[in-house]
């Protein structure tokens, strides 16, 4: 099992992200503006993207839309957007 296990907001809808396997990196999710739905419409706004928080492993948000961590990162993985931890100190 992944999750992620860390977070940093770097603006506009770039997130930093820690996973329980050791490795991190960004990911541009400016690509939720496209997408519809009564619980997407709200990502569409930076400041409510900001309010993103780690419930249980995976990204958060107060309406309760959540992005499964595992698919998450093997995503990040295969664009190779994965670093190990210690190579990004």
């Amino acid at each position: 099992m992944i999750d992620v296990i860390g977070l940093r907001r770097l603006g506009d809808y770039r997130l930093e992200l820690a996973f329980s396997d050791g490795t991190i990196g960004v990911r541009d999710f400016s690509f939720v503006r496209q997408k519809s739905g009564p619980m997407a419409e709200p990502l569409k706004d930076p400041a409510y993207f900001a309010r993103v928080i780690i419930h249980d492993g995976a990204l958060t948000w107060p309406n309760g839309y959540d992005w499964d961590p595992i698919a998450l990162h093997d995503e990040m993985q295969a664009a190779g957007l994965l670093r190990p931890i210690a190579a990004a100190e």
